[in-house]
């Protein structure tokens, strides 16, 4: 699958970018990384941080669709519904 950027050839990708690249905020892309449903970042310095765009594909397709069931809880399982 190739990513690409103006014709170049993409396999890494700042926090924010990879934000928007599954749709959710940096804030939730943080909480997504540290829970595990996205994979660290990778460190090619000190002090910088890059996510491989194949592994961010692959986190995205493993997240459960919308009537699946997260925790033992089914998405459609909104608790406001019942009131």
């Amino acid at each position: 699958m190739k990513r690409e950027l103006g014709g170049l050839l993409l396999f890494g990708i700042n926090r924010e970018q990879a934000a928007v690249a599954i749709g959710v905020s940096p804030t939730t892309f943080d909480q997504m990384v540290a829970d595990g449903r996205m994979p660290q970042p990778r460190m090619p310095s000190k002090e910088r941080y890059v996510w491989d765009v194949e592994e961010l594909a692959e986190a995205f397709r493993r997240l459960p669709h919308r009537n699946s069931k997260l925790d033992g809880v089914s998405s459609s399982d909104n608790p406001w519904d019942r009131r």
